[in-house]
């Protein structure tokens, strides 16, 4: 039973950077990760929606992570990836500059977003986790892709 346990208490994440922050999101919601490809732009959406690509035929929409946070643009390197993430029962890419790796933390390395009361805009943010010297900002794939809060 400690075993069961023991693997309650982890998390594993998708670590990627946009700009120079690392960024984490749970690993049980990621399908895959692509190069990028090419992307459709789609007239009269959001400006963080850069698209939509055809992945096996299915038709996914593409948003720009940078963009959605209100982060500086930059210039798209070839480490750059769409990241597909399953959100509210449908598929989404989310556009990023680098994946850095996947990493198991414990649960109790996680503070939650309202522990940043300090007038900061957390309307996206799950919550920052600690490991060893780095800290993770933990986004959250449901509000990123709410369309009501554009």
């Amino acid at each position: 039973m400690s075993e069961i346990e023991n693997v309650s208490n982890e998390l594993k994440l998708i670590i990627f950077k946009l700009g120079r922050e690392e960024y984490g999101m749970d690993i049980l919601r990621v399908q895959e990760i692509k190069r990028m490809m090419s992307i459709t732009r789609v007239p009269s959406t959001p400006s963080f929606i850069k698209g939509v690509i055809n992945l096996r035929g299915s038709v996914l929409p593409v948003i720009d992570l940078r963009t959605r946070l209100g982060l500086l643009e930059g210039e798209l390197q070839d480490s750059a990836r769409i990241i597909v993430v399953l959100v509210n029962e449908a598929t989404v890419g989310f556009i990023v500059d680098e994946v850095v790796e996947v990493t198991t933390i414990d649960t109790t390395l996680v503070e939650s977003a309202h522990a940043l009361s300090t007038g900061l805009s957390t309307e996206y943010i799950s919550g920052i986790a600690k490991a060893e010297n780095r800290l993770f900002i933990m986004l959250n794939p449901d509000s990123i892709v709410n369309i009501q809060q554009a």
